[in-house]
């Protein structure tokens, strides 16, 4: 059996540094695709990490339970 999982790009998202270990109260909100783009831009501008889209799509998904 295969599952798809479809994303919906104008999903409303919200991720914040220190969910993920951070000491930093940096949040990211709106639609899914930019609340990617600013959390990879800020944790590799501020904090010298390079996340991959893939990485902060999971980010996202484990947030959401899915």
């Amino acid at each position: 059996m295969t599952f798809i999982l479809i994303i919906f790009p104008h999903s409303m998202a919200k991720l914040t540094c220190n969910d993920y270990g951070f000491e930093c109260d940096f949040v990211a909100e709106g639609e899914m695709e930019t609340v990617i783009d600013d959390f990879r831009k800020h944790t590799d501008d501020e904090h010298g990490i390079d996340y991959s889209k893939e990485a902060v799509m999971q980010f996202l998904l484990r947030k959401q339970g899915i």
